[in-house]
């Protein structure tokens, strides 16, 4: 029982590798306890991009979306990890047991709120190439 246990572990771990889908993109956003308008228009704009274009990416587990508060010490490791200070936005891809993150924050900042189509479809851009 228990070599059976075992090897429908190691299945599931591998199952990924195995369907074709070993890249995985981690969205994260980061915020303040005090928000302003510009950066609640990120995360509301973040998520209209990730539903309207990759649902099936977000329910099968190719791309995950969190919004974490930077002030909560539960979150110190990523906040640490990621250098995140007050409202941030990073695309993390995955590849195995390789990362790279590409800080989305300034290009969040520039176009979120006053030309949110802009920021919207740079955004998408952005995932798309990272999805490849």
């Amino acid at each position: 029982m228990k070599n059976l246990l075992v090897a429908a572990m190691l299945l599931l771990a591998l199952s990924p590798v195995f369907a074709g889908k070993p890249v995985r993109l981690k969205v994260v956003y980061f915020h303040s306890e005090h928000r302003c308008p510009t950066c609640i228009s990120i995360e509301e704009n973040t998520k209209k991009v990730l539903n309207t274009h990759f649902a099936k990416e977000l329910k099968e587990g190719s791309i995950t979306f969190v919004i974490l508060n930077v002030e909560d010490r539960k979150n110190s490791k990523l906040v640490e990890k990621y250098e995140a200070e007050g409202s941030s936005l990073y695309l993390t891809k995955v590849d195995g047991q390789k990362e790279n993150t590409t800080d989305f924050t300034n290009f969040a900042f520039s176009y979120s709120r006053n030309q949110s189509e802009k920021f919207m479809a740079g955004l998408k851009a952005e995932i798309e190439k990272n999805l490849k």
